[in-house]
C-alpha cells in the first residue's frame, strides 16, 4: 500500500523553491505547496536541496484517505483537481506488472473538507482513471503512483499546484490557472502544458515534442529540453532555459526577456519589448525584438539572423569562425582582436553597414546578419570558455 503521505510528496516544492531562487531569482512561491514539509520516502530518501529548507511550525499533515485500482499498464490519467496534485512511477520491484494505480489524499486531519465529493474510479473500456472533485479544500493534496508509461490529462483549478516525476506517456496534458506546473525527467510524444497565471518548472531532462504556453506575468524556467520540436511563449514573465537540444524550437515573449543558454539546432526567438539573451548558440539562430537588446555567443555557426529595430546588438565568436558578416547599424564596432578579411563600410542614411569575412569563409553557407538600425552593433572575440559564465 502506500506509504504515509508527507505534504504531497511535497518537498518536490522545496526542490523547485530552491533552484528558482538560486538560478531564476523568485521569491517564494504563493502556493500553500511550498510550506509544506520536505518529502522522505519510505526508504527516508529526500528530494535534493531539501534539507537546507527548514519547515515552517504547523499541524502534520497526514493520509486521509486512500484507494488501490487494477488498470491497464498503458492507460490513461484524468484529472479535475482544485487542490494540489503529484504523480509518480509506481515501484516496479513492488508493481512488477505495472497494473494499480495508488491514490492518497493528503491534509491536516479534520481541517480538509468534501472528501465525500472527490470521484476515484478506473473505466475499463476507456481505459481512464479518472480522480475529479470541484469539493475538495484547496489546501488538500492528492498523490498518485501510477504506471511508468500512463497518458496524463490534467487540470487543476485555483492555486492548485501539479508536479509530475518520471513519467513516460504518448500524450501529457496540463493546465493550471495559478497554480505551478513542475515536470521533472517526464518523457511524452506530445506535451503540452498550459497557466493562466502560475510558473511553469522543467527539472531535469524533459523529452519529446514540447508546447508551453504561459500567461500574463508567468514566468517558464527549464534545466533541458529535448525533442524535435519545442514552442514556449510567455507574456509578460521572464522564458529561461539552460539547454535545449532540438531540431525546432520557437520561443517568445510579448514583454518578458528570453534568456537562454546552451541552445543547438534551429532555433527562433522572439521578443516585442524584452531583452534576449543566448549563452551559445549551435546551428541556425533567428532572434529578433522590437525594443530589447540582443546579446549572442555563436560558437557553432549555421546561419544566425539578428534584428533589434530599437535596440542593440552584441555578436560574440570563437577566433577560430568561419563567417560571412553583415553588419548593419547606428553605429557598427568591430574589435580590432576580430581578424575580418574582406571588410567594407557603407553608408546610408543613418544606417552603417559593415560586411567582411571571417577565416576564408564561403558567403553562401555560414553567415552573420545584424541589424539595429537605431542601435549598436559590437562584434567580438570571445572564448568558449568565457561563454561558460551563465551555466554553473
Amino acid at each position: 500500500m502506500l506509504a504515509p503521505c508527507s505534504g504531497w510528496e511535497l518537498g518536490c516544492f522545496r526542490l523547485c523553491l530552491r533552484q528558482v531562487r538560486l538560478w531564476a531569482g523568485a521569491g517564494r512561491w504563493a502556493c500553500w505547496a511550498c510550506q509544506a514539509r520536505p518529502y522522505s520516502s519510505g526508504g527516508g530518501e529526500r528530494w535534493p536541496g531539501s534539507e537546507t529548507e527548514v519547515p515552517p511550525p504547523g499541524p502534520a499533515r497526514r493520509t486521509l484517505k486512500e484507494w488501490t485500482l487494477q488498470v491497464s499498464p498503458f492507460g490513461r490519467l484524468r484529472a479535475r483537481l482544485p487542490c494540489h496534485l503529484a504523480v509518480r512511477p509506481l515501484d516496479p520491484l513492488t508493481y512488477p506488472d505495472g497494473d494499480r494505480v495508488l491514490v492518497a489524499v493528503c491534509g491536516v486531519e479534520g481541517g480538509v473538507r468534501g472528501l465525500d465529493g472527490l470521484q476515484v474510479k478506473y473505466d475499463e473500456d476507456l481505459e481512464e482513471m479518472a480522480i475529479v472533485s470541484d469539493t475538495i479544500h484547496p489546501q488538500a493534496s492528492v498523490e498518485v503512483n501510477a504506471p511508468l508509461k500512463f497518458g496524463l490529462d490534467i487540470k487543476s483549478s485555483g492555486s492548485g499546484c501539479v508536479k509530475v516525476q518520471s513519467i513516460e506517456c504518448d500524450n501529457c496534458k496540463i493546465e493550471t490557472e495559478h497554480g505551478t506546473s513542475i515536470l521533472q525527467s517526464v518523457k511524452g510524444q506530445k506535451l503540452h502544458v498550459q497557466t493562466k497565471g502560475g510558473k511553469v518548472i522543467c527539472l531535469g531532462t524533459v523529452y519529446g515534442n514540447i508546447d508551453i504556453h504561459a500567461s500574463d506575468k508567468s514566468a517558464v524556467t527549464i534545466d533541458k529540453l529535448q525533442g524535435s520540436s519545442v514552442t514556449v511563449s510567455t507574456e509578460d514573465g521572464l522564458l529561461k532555459a539552460k539547454y535545449l537540444y532540438t531540431e525546432s524550437s520557437f520561443l517568445s515573449s510579448a514583454a518578458g526577456d528570453i534568456t537562454l543558454g546552451s541552445v543547438h539546432g534551429n532555433i527562433t526567438l522572439q521578443s516585442k519589448m524584452g531583452n534576449i539573451t543566448v549563452d551559445s548558440s549551435s546551428g541556425c539562430l533567428k532572434a529578433s525584438t522590437n525594443q530589447g537588446a540582443i546579446d549572442v555567443y555563436v560558437s557553432q555557426l549555421g546561419k544566425v539572423k539578428l534584428k533589434s529595430h530599437k535596440g542593440s546588438i552584441i555578436v560574440k565568436v570563437p577566433s577560430s569562425l568561419q563567417a560571412h558578416l553583415q553588419l548593419s547599424g547606428k553605429e557598427v564596432d568591430v574589435n580590432s582582436e576580430v581578424h575580418v578579411q574582406e571588410m567594407a563600410e557603407a553608408r546610408k542614411d543613418d544606417v552603417v553597414t559593415v560586411t567582411g569575412l571571417m577565416n576564408q569563409a564561403s558567403k553562401r553557407e555560414k553567415w552573420i546578419k545584424a541589424d539595429a538600425p537605431k542601435g549598436t552593433v559590437s562584434f567580438r572575440r570571445q572564448s568558449w570558455f568565457q561563454s561558460l559564465k551563465l551555466q554553473d
